[in-house]
């Protein structure tokens, strides 16, 4: 009696306690709790995430336009600016020191305001600097306005990247930065398409007896439409639902997902199978008196000092060795190829103009850069400006083959390996940076300037994804961050060097921007083996 009796007590206790397991398992399951990388999945691939690629194709395209639309209009502009090959240097390299000066600023302020608010903010401020430089009279208002243009691009081109990541999950967040580099690249066709419509009209418009129009005018005014969509696509969009979720507003980040999951499946958003998400953080919420939420103190005023304290381990042994190396790299890279890539069109205009004036007949390049150089000019020289198609059409070409060269590497990384593959597209590239003193003609000088162009920015993207597995997860943005700062470094150094190279002969400036990718083909064989390291 008594075993039966303590084996049924046995059983009972057993049978309420599995009951009970059941039950709150149940709880569980009905409640939905999940997190962030569970519940984004459940709103599936769909319009949603459809129309925020073609979103991001004139938001992307901003970043492109401010960076690289001095390298078409300063050839148009300098008889109207009087710009001297040394201004035309500044004028490539002011926008990147904007985006130096602003480098670390942006990473803080899209931690506390938020994506969306960064994104409309930062493009409708670059739309109006653009406007501004549009209406620029003199080289000093030039400058100021892309200086400008170039500290505001830098926080929404970051925000971006965070917000199109942050709506997709993991099966396809690799895809959409894929995405987003083949935008960025058909920007780089889409600007001197606009030049080739616009730049060859004769354009001289006055307005208020002051302002005196031309077409390199009209090719800024029309860039500026790129960064204006894109404030205010972007201010009519959802706040980024894992942005919500790390300052614990867990129901409008819930609110956001159920509409994303509405549009994407076409279910009323009551079906979203997920019911309550996990605390991410321990902060508290303080609410005013209208029930508003507000960020708390520690995400507010902390994040900034938190932001610099991960320079620390960046820099201290056993990660001092790769983040110097990293950056000598991204120096090197963005030096040589930031150079010569805004400096095309120059030579393009400088390889017309010698056809134009020597009835259509090529010769080698260093001939047809005298150009770029005239001797004897005097106070009553007559400055002229011989636009023409060709030079736009160069200028396609080149980065249409960039484009199709970021198709082919895809598969190239996975069958050479990161290393490997870096060293073979800087040794290239190198030796196509000798080539071009020897050119002979404008097609060999076109043929040669894609190959070095398309190989160096290929090798940029291949460097980063390198950062992302030399550093731990919690250091990789700041290292990305701190990389692509020593990057523009060397892009602004490249550029104010240039047209002191170009005047001392035709070699210097070529075998400058050889000798740094011969250089990254060199110090990347210093990096770790990291084609089988597993994602930390």
């Amino acid at each position: 009696m008594y075993k039966k009796h303590r084996g049924s007590t046995v059983s009972v206790i057993c049978k309420h306690v599995n009951q009970l397991n059941f039950k709150e398992k149940c709880q569980q399951e009905d409640l939905g709790a999940a997190d962030f990388e569970e519940a984004i999945s459940a709103t599936k691939f769909g319009k949603f995430n459809l129309i925020l690629i073609l979103i991001a194709i004139p938001s992307g395209w901003s970043s492109i336009f401010e960076t690289t639309t001095m390298s078409y209009v300063f050839p148009a502009a300098q008889c109207d600016l009087s710009l001297s090959l040394g201004d035309k240097g500044v004028l490539n390299a002011v926008t990147y020191i904007g985006m130096i000066s602003s480098a670390f600023i942006w990473g803080y302020l899209c931690d506390t305001l938020g994506r969306k608010k960064l994104l409309y903010i930062g493009f409708f401020l670059d739309s109006l600097f653009v406007v501004m430089s549009s209406f620029s009279q003199t080289l000093t208002l030039l400058m100021i306005t892309k200086f400008l243009g170039g500290f505001i691009i830098n926080g929404p081109f970051a925000a971006l990247t965070c917000y199109l990541s942050e709506f997709h999950c993991a099966k396809y967040r690799a895809r959409v930065q894929m995405v987003l580099g083949i935008i960025f690249s058909a920007g780089t066709i889409c600007l001197p398409l606009l030049a080739a419509l616009i730049l060859p009209e004769e354009i001289d418009i006055v307005l208020f007896d002051y302002f005196r129009i031309h077409s390199w005018n009209v090719l800024l005014l029309v860039s500026a439409f790129a960064p204006l969509l894109g404030g205010v696509v972007f201010f009519f969009l959802p706040e980024s639902p894992k942005f919500l979720m790390s300052i614990g507003r867990n129901e409008e980040a819930l609110n956001v997902m159920k509409k994303v999951y509405s549009l994407n499946t076409g279910k009323p958003a009551e079906t979203y199978p997920i019911k309550t998400l996990i605390e991410e953080t321990k902060a508290k919420e303080n609410k005013t008196a209208d029930g508003e939420v507000q960020i708390s103190e520690k995400t507010s005023r902390k994040t900034f000092s938190q932001g610099f304290s991960q320079l620390k381990p960046l820099f201290a042994p056993p990660l001092l060795q790769n983040i110097l190396l990293v950056c000598l790299l991204q120096m090197m890279q963005m030096m040589s190829l930031n150079t010569l890539r805004l400096w095309l069109p120059q030579l393009f205009q400088a390889i017309h103009d010698y056809e134009y004036y020597n009835n259509n007949t090529s010769a080698d390049l260093c001939t047809m850069l005298e150009t770029i150089r005239p001797k004897n000019v005097t106070a009553t020289t007559e400055c002229v400006v011989n636009t023409n198609l060709k030079v736009y059409v160069n200028a396609m070409i080149v980065s249409t083959v960039t484009l199709f060269g970021y198709i082919v590497a895809g598969s190239l990384i996975n069958y050479l390996g990161k290393k490997k593959l870096i060293f073979i597209l800087g040794f290239s590239s190198g030796l196509c940076g000798y080539s071009m003193y020897f050119a002979q003609s404008s097609e060999a000088t076109l043929v040669i300037s894609s190959l070095f162009i398309g190989l160096g920015s290929i090798s940029i993207n291949v460097i980063l994804s390198v950062v992302v597995d030399l550093f731990p997860t919690s250091l990789r943005t700041m290292t990305v961050s701190v990389t692509m700062m020593c990057g523009r470094l060397g892009a602004t150094s490249g550029n104010l060097v240039f047209p002191t190279l170009l005047k001392s002969g035709c070699a210097p400036p070529f075998f400058t921007v050889g000798t740094g990718m011969l250089g990254v083909a060199l110090f990347c064989l210093l990096l770790p083996n990291t084609d089988m390291k597993s994602l930390q």
